[in-house]
């Protein structure tokens, strides 16, 4: 009886608790579809993802080449002593800047001012013989014609007056040798510039034998930049400045030096000459440009690195090594479409200006080069949204490139492309 009230019971019960099953299955099933009708929603809502992009416009990129080069003074003269005698007194700072023709030194001139009263002297002497000479020879010329007188006489008395002569002459050539002696005695400075350290003290015996170097000057306005360049390259140049390939205007093989510490000077010089031979232990050819140095940063002897502007690229375009993937296969860029597509363009590569390759075809004015956000397009991505590239501040490098910038903020005007970049 009680068996037959418990089965009773659980059967009444059974129809309540698979109701509140069916219930809670019917809410789990709604939760799950509202989450994935709202992560579709939340899909379909999505920005594209922003690459950061750079608009091309062709333009005349220069192709620098960096090379290593010490400075040299333009002018130097060695300051000797012409006259000998004691070194009395030094008239000038040492390390500092003379003219031309300034006093340096004093030698002990009495010696050499005795000489020149004694030519002096002499020459007196001759003059009057001269005087004595002259008159009796004016006075025997009218006494020959009239037969008063032997010709022999009157001969004599010329040739007298012509030897008195002679002698005023070497005594006035004596006269000038005294004095150039007795001038000798102050040194003077042959050419403007910075002099160096005294190399010889007061009362030091100086020109005995030789002309002893007393000092050195060196000229360091302008200064000359003396550098090597292989021989392959420059014959590499003048090929394609022949073919057309490159263009060379009134402007052309500008100079900028870089010091030790990578920063640039600020005043660019000029190309002077290349040498004509090649030199046959290094195949380098030698030259030479002319920097200004008005005041005095730079010093002969110095180790810096040139830029050497040479030739021009027209119609180029400088792009970031990073927008540029390089293969065997080829050399190819992501040029993003005004819809936002991304397509892989391959295209042709003069050479490296520092941190951008030089790109001379293959792209259009106007296209967008893809430089920045390459991953996003690995995480499925087919449309992206173009953004201008920003960029960074970075050094330019010292090695030595064929086409280094003069520096990276003024190689970007160089081209529209990298104008377009840096804004």
């Amino acid at each position: 009886m009680f068996f037959s009230a418990s089965i009773t019971s659980c059967a009444r019960r059974r129809p309540a608790a698979l109701a509140a099953a069916v219930a809670l299955l019917a809410a789990l099933t709604a939760c799950s579809d509202s989450k994935e009708a709202d992560a579709a929603a939340g899909s379909q809502a999505a920005p594209p993802p922003e690459v950061a992009v750079l608009t091309v416009q062709p333009g005349v990129v220069p192709l620098v080449t960096e090379l290593p080069g010490r400075l040299e003074a333009s002018r130097v003269a060695q300051v000797r002593a012409r006259a000998a005698g004691i070194l009395q007194k030094r008239l000038f700072r040492e390390g500092s800047d003379v003219k031309a023709g300034q006093a340096l030194f004093a030698i002990d001139a009495a010696p050499y001012q005795a000489a020149l009263q004694s030519a002096q002297a002499t020459l007196a002497r001759a003059e009057a013989n001269l005087a004595q000479a002259s008159a009796l020879a004016t006075r025997y010329k009218p006494l020959v014609a009239a037969n008063a007188i032997s010709q022999q006489e009157y001969a004599a008395a010329v040739a007298s007056q012509k030897q008195a002569q002679a002698d005023v002459q070497a005594g006035r050539a004596a006269v000038q040798t005294a004095r150039i002696n007795l001038g000798h005695a102050r040194v003077t400075a042959p050419i403007s510039g910075r002099i160096g350290r005294a190399l010889v003290t007061e009362g030091a015996l100086v020109g005995q034998g030789e002309a002893t170097q007393l000092a050195t000057i060196q000229q360091i306005d302008p200064l000359y930049v003396n550098v090597t360049q292989s021989a392959a390259e420059a014959m590499r140049l003048r090929q394609q400045l022949a073919s057309g390939q490159l263009a060379r205007d009134g402007q052309a093989a500008r100079v900028t030096v870089l010091l030790e510490d990578g920063s640039t000077y600020a005043h660019p010089g000029r190309l002077l000459f290349s040498d004509l031979t090649v030199d046959p232990a290094t195949g380098q050819i030698a030259l030479r440009a002319e920097v200004p140095n008005p005041d005095g940063a730079l010093l002969p002897g110095l180790y810096v690195r040139v830029r050497l502007e040479q030739a021009q690229v027209d119609g180029a375009i400088l792009l970031p090594q990073q927008a540029v993937t390089r293969g065997s296969q080829g050399d190819t860029v992501l040029v993003v479409a005004p819809d936002g597509s991304v397509a892989p363009r391959p295209v042709t590569i003069q050479g490296a200006q520092g941190q951008h390759w030089i790109v001379t075809g293959g792209l259009q004015p106007g296209e967008q080069v893809m430089v920045e956000g390459a991953m996003k397009l690995r995480m499925g991505a087919q449309v992206v949204k173009p953004v201008p590239w920003q960029p960074k501040q970075a050094s330019a490098p010292m090695g030595n490139t064929q086409g280094a910038t003069k520096n990276e903020a003024n190689a970007a005007p160089a081209s529209s492309a990298a104008s377009t970049a840096s804004q």
